[in-house]
């Protein structure tokens, strides 16, 4: 009877403790920047429900995992299957209860992973936030707005500015999962900026789809300029970096503001996906290789020390030898600072797809690697006038016996790096320091504290 007693004892114990678990959530992303400025505000609202909830949490106890999935290409549509295929299986061996999935490829083919992942608990959009939190017995907090827990190191932050595009690009699926263009007013933002500089930031990363649309819609004229002047006020934001400039209708007036403004980084992001005007046409750019050139030029001219990031597409259709030579031709001769290469990807509900996919995956590949050699001299050659001179760096990580940093032409994992020996010299991370460069390669600059 005594035995009895004890099970039973143990057993409403293990039974009350079950009761009173308390969730813990994991939230995973994948993809861009600006999936992981929708995490982090995820992350925000959820605390700020009181919900026990991490960024990317290698803890054996959470229960509860949010994917938030990547869509854009076939190689990211592919890695967050895996991913949610990868907890559905954690779920089906009890090692979490629920698994949620949100973003890009969940708004995108919601229906088909409904029926091929029933494990999942529950798919969400890109703008289905209040509907996730409902799931927590969640509120959306309309006093969170502008407030993200950032996933990363406090000194730099990502700041969404707009959401959506209404840009007609034949390859690009981003306005099926994003929707159309929709700018945040610039006094959210500033609060925003203030925000984060009070919480240790020091560099402002502006991402849309399409920043130079900015105010369109809200302003009835572009008002990316006035965004720039504004944040660019904000006490302790020291650097404030412009990504993903479309080239069609580029607002000039924002270099007059790059111009006059200390904090304002001489950096643009601005995708021109193409050097070839025939191609251009067929990807509905809005653009030619002409205009593209005159607006590079016409930048350098008004900022002479900009750094300029730009990516291209290999194999698109339409594009031949020939087109594929302009290409290589147009990055020879405009000799971009930063750049980046994807192949094409046939994506269905595309203007593309209805155009013949034939560049074969490997000679995409291989023209992209072409690209990267002449980028990669075209680098090596700039880094190596920046040898003996001196920059100011921000400080990011420690790694591998360096401090790794950046300078203000250099973006967050994308662009170049700034190693500091740290064997001879001690930073903090998030500090800004001075660098002389001793030596560079093609991609990273060797320098010592001074």
């Amino acid at each position: 009877m005594a035995r009895s007693m004890v099970i039973f004892v143990l057993l409403r114990d293990i039974m009350k403790a079950r009761t009173i678990k308390k969730d813990k959530v994991n939230i995973i992303t994948m993809g861009c920047s600006k999936n992981l400025v929708d995490s982090e505000v995820l992350l925000s609202q959820l605390k700020g429900n009181g919900i026990d909830a991490r960024h990317e949490s290698n803890a054996a106890d959470n229960n509860i995992v949010i994917i938030n999935t990547c869509g854009f290409i076939d190689n990211a549509k592919q890695e967050s299957i895996n991913t949610i295929l990868e907890y559905a299986a954690a779920k089906e061996k009890g090692l979490v209860d629920k698994v949620y999935v949100t973003g890009c490829l969940s708004q995108r083919y919601k229906d088909d992973l409904e029926l091929e992942i029933p494990q999942v608990d529950a798919f969400f959009g890109t703008r289905d936030l209040p509907a996730l939190l409902k799931k927590f017995r969640a509120d959306y907090k309309h006093e969170l707005v502008g407030e993200r827990l950032l996933s990363h190191s406090a000194h730099y932050a990502y700041m969404k500015i707009s959401e959506g595009c209404d840009r007609p690009c034949s390859f690009c699926a981003i306005p099926l999962m994003r929707g159309g263009h929709i700018s945040r007013p610039i006094e959210e933002l500033v609060q925003e900026a203030r925000h984060k500089a009070a919480m240790g930031t020091k560099e402002l990363l502006l991402i849309a789809q399409d920043s130079t649309y900015y105010g369109l819609d809200l302003y009835r004229k572009r008002r990316l300029a006035d965004l720039l002047r504004a944040l660019s006020d904000v006490e302790g934001i020291e650097w404030i970096r412009l990504h993903y400039a479309y080239p069609t209708g580029f607002p000039m007036d924002i270099l007059d503001v790059m111009a006059e403004r200390e904090n304002i980084c001489n950096y643009l992001d601005i995708p021109l996906q193409h050097g070839s005007t025939a191609v251009l046409k067929t990807m509905r750019r809005g653009t030619s290789r002409e205009k593209q050139e005159a607006l590079i030029e016409a930048i350098r001219e008004k900022i002479p020390d900009i750094a300029i990031r730009t990516t291209l597409i290999a194999g698109h259709p339409g594009e031949g030898e020939r087109e594929f030579e302009e290409m290589l031709d147009f990055v020879e001769r405009m000799r971009f600072e930063r750049l980046g290469v994807f192949t094409y990807s046939h994506e269905e509900d595309t203007h593309a797809f209805s155009l013949e996919d034939h560049v074969p995956a490997a000679l995409k590949q291989e023209r992209a690697n072409k690209i990267m050699e002449v980028q990669e001299q075209i680098s090596y050659e700039l880094n190596q006038e920046k040898v003996g001179k001196t920059f100011k760096v921000l400080i990011d990580k420690k790694e591998s016996g360096h401090f790794v940093g950046r300078t203000a032409y250099d973006s967050v994992e994308v662009d170049n790096e700034v190693l500091i020996d740290a064997s001879r010299f001690y930073c903090r991370i998030g500090d800004f320091v001075s660098v002389k460069i001793n030596s560079a390669s093609e991609f990273d600059l060797y320098g010592e504290l001074v």
